[in-house]
């Protein structure tokens, strides 16, 4: 059975789906997708989703208000993740975007070797059901906008800006 709770965030509230293995779900309770994630995660485990504590939500809830607090920068809470090989290897691969850093979908494509899938990569990353711990919101246009976020795009600019003044980066913010 995936078990769901809602967590409430400086962005407003999370919902966090885990399986006994780890985290399949953490998404914003606005996200348009939200019905289609729950429909597809129950098909994929073959189980119901009810509200429910989970022992994998202590954790992330612990690490989740470190995060927001400045002091997480990665996270360690086991994921449980679901998708096509393709889909996966481009998630693997947003975990590997530093935090306070981005990269556009064209480096995101370069660096999954596969210069010419664009589209496919920015696909993949619009179907990530574990936002901010799979960082798609690292991914920004070639030309430094910020483009396509599930969570909108005022999330997605308070989560740069905030990894960015936490990370001791040098940072324009007059770019976004």
């Amino acid at each position: 059975m995936i078990k769901t709770i809602k967590i409430e965030t400086p962005l407003g509230v999370m919902i966090a789906g885990a399986t006994d293995e780890g985290v399949c779900l953490l998404e914003f309770s606005d996200r348009r997708m939200l019905n289609t994630e729950y429909k597809d995660l129950a098909k994929h485990f073959k189980t119901t989703i009810q509200e429910g504590e989970n022992k994998h939500f202590k954790t992330l809830r612990k690490q989740l208000k470190e995060y927001f607090e400045g002091s997480r920068k990665e996270f360690s809470v086991p994921l449980v993740i679901t998708g096509t090989t393709f889909q996966q290897a481009v998630w693997k691969e947003l975990m590997n975007i530093q935090y306070g850093t981005t990269r556009s979908y064209q480096e995101q494509s370069v660096a999954l070797g596969k210069p010419d899938s664009i589209r496919a990569v920015a696909n993949a990353n619009g179907m990530n059901r574990i936002s901010i711990i799979i960082s798609c919101h690292r991914v920004i246009g070639s030309d430094g906008r910020l483009t396509g976020y599930g969570g909108g795009l005022k999330r997605k600019r308070w989560l740069i800006d905030h990894e960015k003044k936490h990370s001791g980066n040098a940072f324009d913010l007059s770019l976004f």
